[in-house]
């Protein structure tokens, strides 16, 4: 069951237009206990780019043991999406404390939260 802060290989195929897709590691970042249904709120990683830094919606995800990531990478709060359990093919590792609270926080900044 994937929860909080893991980071996962996520099948995002099929999609449509510009919608991150194939296999790729993505961030939960949905708390554990919300919903009913088989879903999980992810943020997809993409190969960092110093670029990136302008961005307030991309958070740097350095690659790490603690992470499985074997690239430094960005989550994409932009991409933020719920997607069945059944998408997620092989657990990697977990982000830190610090990442996930930047990363809920750019995706705050993608919706207008305060």
């Amino acid at each position: 069951m994937p929860r909080r802060g893991d980071v996962w290989l996520v099948d995002f195929d099929p999609s449509v237009g510009a919608e991150i897709r194939k296999v790729r590691p993505a961030v939960v970042l949905g708390r554990d206990w919300v919903g009913h249904l088989p879903l999980r709120v992810v943020v997809p990683l993409t190969n960092w780019k110093p670029y990136y830094t302008q961005s307030p919606w991309l958070v740097p995800i350095p690659a790490s043991a603690a992470n499985g990531l074997h690239k430094d990478s960005g989550a994409d709060a932009f991409q933020v999406k719920s997607v069945s359990e059944l998408r997620f093919t092989r657990y990697l590792g977990v982000v830190s404390a610090q990442e996930l609270v930047a990363i809920a926080k750019a995706v705050a900044y993608v919706v207008g939260a305060p």
